[in-house]
């Protein structure tokens, strides 16, 4: 096993020589550069490979440029060291340094901390005891606040941050691409989102092309690590393959509706563990969860729910309609920011609901385009205005009293409507 002062010594290379970063940038950097000079912890929780460790290193290039010390940045990932504590980490880097983390100001970066027993309890004491001088930033590839001690450990303390995959226009920047004015390079535009539907945001896939390393990587990089590895070590799951299962269903039949005492009894499950089961997979950021829109919280808890792959594989290289269609529609089932869909008793539907004090809502169709839900709906809930988001069809439709914005995908995320 790797000693804790090779693995200092090899994770923090501006205690030697200068710090140089590939970086590109991320729409949340900005965001998170608001909080960083308050006393607060600094989580980020998101999917593994979504650039969690590229952020916290953006972090430590920051502090140095702005002239803090760099060798009062230290940075540990525990992803190879489960039965330690975070404080050996502290001594061990204390006598390398010749340092007293009593005296000055410290950045302390750990990465994939959720693997340490009772991490909270130990975050805890080191803020209580020398928060004042040491800035704690923490990551996790699962929600690390799934467990209700966590929370209730480190109220006030935290700041959480959830890391997405790229949005489009964060591709467009990985990609190097300036196309403006938008009107002037639809075609070329039109052609770079179908990548970025291949890529399916990750950075690391960016510039991959060959649908079988896109297939390895998402099965070996991220399901497997996460099901075979994270999982188990927070929960004690009697069947990881019955767990697999479940995520294969929802991946391959992305946006299903799911009655888990169905989906229960056909798995030969208990009630209790599938709810259990889509609860980990969901907090570990492996799918999603919608609800059946209401404006009463009541209902909506109580009604129909739909559940989206963060991530698709085989699907996604298939060329026929349907499954076009199912990816145009995970597309951007998972990049809105909502929660929501809607069904009524008569089975109208509309993909995505956004709440608002008015809500808006948003069909999704990759070909016919069909507006019967978003009618059902706009009337409702009294809502004048409603989108659909098209393959690459644009107008606008009035209806009566109702307006429907028809818009290409590529411009939606890209928020030009």
């Amino acid at each position: 096993m790797a000693k804790i002062k090779d693995v200092l010594l090899e994770s923090n290379p501006w205690w030697k020589e200068e710090f140089k970063l590939e970086y590109h940038e991320r729409e949340i950097h900005k965001q998170i550069s608001e909080y960083i000079p308050l006393q607060q912890i600094i989580a980020f929780t998101g999917l593994r490979r979504v650039g969690k460790t590229t952020l916290m290193h953006k972090i430590v290039f920051d502090s140095i440029k702005n002239r803090f010390d760099s060798r009062n940045v230290i940075y540990f990932s525990f992803d190879e060291f489960r039965e330690i504590e975070i404080r050996e980490v502290l001594k061990e880097y204390e006598a390398l340094m010749g340092k007293d983390l009593k005296d000055g100001k410290y950045l302390l970066l750990l990465d994939e901390i959720q693997k340490l027993t009772n991490w909270e309890d130990q975050i805890k004491r080191i803020y209580d005891t020398a928060g004042k001088n040491i800035k704690i930033i923490i990551s996790g590839s699962e929600s690390m606040f799934i467990k209700k001690k966590s929370k209730e450990t480190l109220s006030g303390r935290v700041f959480e941050f959830k890391i997405e995959t790229l949005s489009f226009k964060e591709f467009l920047d990985f990609r190097g691409v300036k196309l403006e004015p938008v009107g002037l390079y639809e075609k070329e535009l039109a052609g770079l989102f179908e990548e970025y539907i291949f890529n399916q945001g990750f950075p690391e896939l960016v510039d991959i092309k060959d649908k079988n390393i896109i297939r390895k990587y998402i099965k070996e990089s991220i399901v497997e690590k996460v099901i075979y590895r994270d999982l188990p070590q927070l929960f004690k799951i009697k069947d990881i393959s019955v767990l697999e299962s479940v995520l294969g269903i929802i991946m391959e039949e992305p946006g299903q509706l799911i009655e888990i005492s169905d989906l229960a009894k056909e798995l030969k499950l208990s009630r209790q563990t599938l709810s259990n089961y889509l609860s980990y997979l969901e907090e570990s950021f492996l799918i999603k969860k919608l609800y059946n829109f209401s404006k009463s919280k009541r209902k909506t808890e109580r009604k129909l729910r739909k559940y989206y792959p963060a991530m698709i594989s085989d699907i996604i290289f298939k060329d026929d309609e349907i499954s076009r269609s199912k990816v145009f529609e995970w597309l951007f089932a998972t990049r809105l920011n909502t929660g929501f869909f809607w069904r009524d008793v008569y089975k109208n539907e509309v993909d995505v609901v956004i709440p608002d004090k008015i809500p808006i809502p948003v069909e999704i169709k990759y070909g016919k385009i069909d507006t019967k839900g978003l009618i059902a709906f706009m009337k409702k809930f009294n809502v004048t205005d409603g989108y659909i988001i098209s393959h690459e069809r644009e107008e606008q439709l009035r209806i009566g009293e109702y307006t429907i914005n028809i818009v290409p995908g590529y411009k939606y995320l890209l928020k030009i409507i």
